[in-house]
């Protein structure tokens, strides 16, 4: 069995290791307009990473997830208590208090990084996630944020064999910025998501498409459906 990522639309993606391990990151799916599943079908996660609160990463499909599978909730700590409001026990929680920017925790065999991400959130404050898989492959889930020069250290400290990179522009990057990331990034693969969601959103991957074609050649651009699944 490869590694395989899955994008369910807007932010959410789903990864399954090679080992069988599922990982879920920013489930948003009830009221996505851009999801093809329902939460009902997602039968196992073992890890659900969270980015921020807004209502389009964080939201009321959650605590049901983890009731239905069990997983282990990694977000600030700050959201913690927005979390046990909406139902998802500390017990379910990554030591129980969350965890922060530049940590790094082991669940599942899979290694979980925070990272830094510009953006707003009603709490705490924005994050994306390196992921490392149990067979030492890497993916970079940007979370929602502008272009930074830091984010260099992350293509250089990690080697990163996937990026998830949103280009919607508005709330995040647009396409010429994430163009440009994927130079300070390096990753080998890139899936853009956080687009097409809504109207005011870029709709389109074309643009980003051409532009990283000429500022990071080298990348591979996978421009993938929600609902569409690749291997890592």
């Amino acid at each position: 069995m490869a590694n395989s990522i899955k994008w369910l639309g807007h932010a959410a993606c789903q990864i399954t290791t090679e080992k069988g391990a599922v990982i879920l990151i920013d489930p948003w799916i009830t009221g996505n307009p851009s999801c093809p599943v329902n939460k009902e079908d997602i039968k196992k996660a073992d890890i659900i990473l969270i980015t921020h609160d807004h209502f389009d990463h964080l939201g009321e499909d959650v605590p049901d997830l983890v009731k239905a599978t069990g997983a282990t909730v990694i977000a600030q700590p700050e959201m913690v208590d927005t979390l046990q409001k909406l139902g998802v026990c500390a017990d379910n929680i990554i030591f129980g208090m969350g965890m922060n920017i530049g940590g790094e925790v082991e669940v599942a065999g899979v290694k979980i990084i925070m990272t830094q991400a510009f953006h707003s959130s009603g709490t705490g404050s924005p994050t994306g996630y390196i992921i490392i898989l149990e067979d030492g492959k890497s993916v970079y889930h940007a979370g929602d944020t502008g272009i930074f020069d830091s984010m260099r250290n992350f293509g250089e400290l990690y080697e990163l064999d996937l990026a998830l990179i949103p280009i919607g522009s508005v709330f995040t990057m647009g396409p010429l910025q994430a163009a440009a990331s994927l130079n300070l990034i390096r990753p080998k693969k890139a899936i853009p998501i956080h687009y097409q969601t809504f109207p005011i959103l870029v709709q389109d991957p074309g643009e980003f498409i051409e532009l990283a074609g000429k500022k990071a050649p080298e990348v591979q651009i996978e421009a993938i459906k929600p609902g569409q699944e690749i291997t890592i």
